[in-house]
């Protein structure tokens, strides 16, 4: 394949149980192309852009990628299982009764993903971009979230508990609506949490009773 050839895209292409497995992507573009039931494992990918794709019970176990973006991208019942992502976007994509366990994300944009219900139990989602992402009814309990942008993200029946939330930016209401029992977090969100709730601290007055000058 030529270079003008990778980096042409392609458009509505039928990969619907193709058997990529073990393949190397350098720089390929899709655009509409379905990718149901298609056998990924092993894929690797560098610069590559996905927009619009649908990956119904797809094996993307064991994949790694890097400098790619999914966006706007369907996972319905995907296998996604030990996957590394590194620099990627995955702005707007919906991950739907998907597999997620032990999946790796470092540096990543998820922006208005959805990832409603999704199993995240104890994964490491330190430093990502989860503005405006749909987190309702997910199982974030033990997840490291130290640093992550969470700002305007929906955490309707969340469980964050025992999470790491240092850092993180989040929302007064997000904090009403999720649980966070045992949640790990920094004064300033320890403060939202209490004014959510509409307590009103006084940092000024000592745990004995007297005023803190």
């Amino acid at each position: 394949m030529s270079d003008a050839d990778a980096a042409a895209t392609e458009v509505g292409e039928d990969y619907r149980d193709a058997v990529l497995a073990g393949q190397q992507w350098v720089n390929r573009h899709f655009h509409g192309c379905d990718f149901t039931d298609a056998d990924l494992r092993d894929l690797r990918t560098s610069g590559c852009t996905f927009t619009d794709c649908t990956f119904v019970r797809v094996d993307l176990g064991e994949t790694h990628h890097d400098a790619t973006a999914l966006r706007g991208c369907t996972f319905d019942r995907a296998n996604l299982i030990g996957s590394s992502w590194t620099r990627c976007s995955l702005l707007g994509s919906v991950f739907v009764a998907c597999r997620l366990r032990s999946v790796a994300f470092c540096e990543c944009d998820l922006t208005l993903a959805s990832l409603a219900s999704a199993d995240l139990r104890r994964t490491d989602l330190s430093e990502l971009r989860l503005r405006e992402a749909n987190l309702g009814e997910a199982d974030l309990r033990e997840a490291n979230l130290r640093g992550a942008d969470l700002t305007g993200a929906r955490l309707l029946y969340t469980r964050l508990d025992g999470a790491d939330l240092r850092g993180a930016s989040l929302e007064a209401d997000a904090l009403v609506q999720a649980a966070l029992r045992g949640a790990h977090v920094d004064l300033d969100t320890a403060l939202a949490y209490a004014a959510a709730h509409g307590l009103r601290v006084d940092l000024n007055y000592g745990t004995d009773g007297s005023s803190v000058p």
